[in-house]
């Protein structure tokens, strides 16, 4: 039986559920083809905050506490996030409490009044949510690799805008994004665990009504081509965080599981080669680890560590040897095995929960047009060979490697040699 099935209500707007039955619980999503990268320059952080906003109270529940009290009655967990091609909205509750979950979901989402003074308060509380990451840099380091590797557009912008787009904010700002792109064409509502009964038809009578109308895409990205390799975020601090790494492919590839491969054997798990070199042989960092991260035109293939200051050249020069030396020399096939072995775990633990399970569902829907049954993803980590590993280095690790930095450096140029080596 497949894990997913996928029904579209009248005005186009596409459900996907997948059934458990063993499970007591049911999460319930509203998720949506959209994120920061579909924001203009001036309303730059608007589909974060607007993420906020959809919690502050509606009509029928006007206030925060309103909103939480009814989702605390049934014990239920609710949240969202933004990222910078999505943007989704979840309750998780018994299985029971499904249409109270649902209602409130869509109340929100419909419904939620915006209301001036909230607006006001709440620019302040995600100016301080920007200096939190600002000043995590294991966290902020990634956003600094996204400018440095996209440039100045949306797919380099930061998701929680600047302060000076926060601050502008006013409720036409909200209504005119959330009017352009939160459209049933671009929404996918999922439920998974114990969905129970009459599912579409209680989904009809909430979304149906929703108008259908066409949104276009975004602009597609620009790849900056000149400048120097290296982008320095400087500041204060007793570590170093690095991003090494090139640009890889996007979502959807027909490479994208041997990217997967090539990205565990560098730096999956504590006996990848990153791992073992940077840390446990030298002693350079205390994390590193690689990771493959695509967007709908783009993406990137990168290491990233926190390393010692005084040591900074051997570290970046020690991952770009370990990222040359898998385009240099084809992975052994028992390295490989143990890389597929490691995937396809993470993957199978990655899908324990109706939560997982069905959140994995949703992005392949919403970003690939389709949600790709399990067994097609074991069936593709199954298909890599050695051969496509080394052919996959050589065409994203084999030239233009690029650095991201934050510490208390002040000269890009400083670095450049180390890329080269």
């Amino acid at each position: 039986m497949a894990t997913f099935q996928r029904t579209t209500l009248s005005n186009g707007t596409r459900v996907l559920t997948a059934p458990m039955s063993h499970a007591q619980s049911v999460s319930c999503f509203v998720m949506f083809a959209a994120g920061s990268r579909y924001e203009r320059r001036d309303e730059s952080g608007v589909a974060h905050f607007a993420e906020h906003m959809f919690f502050k109270g509606t009509e029928r529940r006007p206030t925060a506490r309103d909103i939480a009290t009814e989702i605390d009655a049934i014990g239920g967990e609710f949240n969202a996030f933004t990222g910078k091609e999505l943007t989704g909205y979840y309750v998780k509750c018994a299985a029971e409490t499904r249409d109270v979950a649902l209602d409130v979901l869509v109340d929100m989402l419909r419904n939620s009044r915006f209301d001036a003074d909230e607006i006001e308060r709440e620019k302040g509380v995600i100016v301080e949510e920007m200096n939190m990451y600002a000043d995590t840099p294991r966290s902020y380091v990634g956003n600094v690799w996204e400018r440095h590797v996209y440039g100045d557009q949306p797919l380099g912008w930061d998701i929680i805008g600047t302060e000076e787009t926060v601050r502008g904010a006013t409720r036409e700002t909200f209504f005119e994004y959330i009017d352009r792109w939160y459209r049933p064409e671009r929404t996918v509502v999922g439920l998974g665990g114990k969905v129970g009964d009459d599912v579409i038809e209680r989904l009809e009578e909430l979304l149906g009504s929703v108008a259908a109308a066409p949104t276009g895409a975004p602009e597609a990205v620009v790849l900056p081509e000149n400048g120097s390799p290296v982008r320095l975020h400087t500041k204060q601090s007793d570590q170093a965080h690095v991003v090494v790494g090139a640009r890889s492919y996007p979502h959807g590839h027909p490479d994208r599981y041997v990217v997967q491969l090539l990205s565990t054997v560098l730096g999956g798990g504590m006996s990848s080669r990153l791992f073992t070199e940077v840390r446990e042989r030298r002693g350079l960092a205390y994390y590193v680890f690689c990771a493959n991260n695509s967007y709908a035109d783009a993406g990137t293939l990168s290491a990233q560590g926190g390393v010692d200051l005084n040591r900074i050249d051997e570290a970046v020069e020690t991952i770009v040897a370990e990222l040359r030396r898998v385009v240099d020399e084809p992975v052994p096939a028992e390295e490989l095995e143990k890389a597929r072995a490691f995937a396809k775990g993470r993957f199978v633990l990655g899908l324990e929960s109706p939560h997982a399970t069905i959140m994995f569902g949703l992005r392949r829907e919403l970003l690939e047009g389709r949600a790709v049954e399990p067994e097609e993803v074991m069936a593709g980590l199954d298909a890599v060979t050695v051969e496509d590993v080394q052919r996959v280095a050589a065409d994203i690790l084999g030239s233009g490697l690029r650095l991201a930095l934050i510490g208390p450096f002040d000269d890009p140029a400083r670095f450049e040699p180390l890329l080269a080596a």
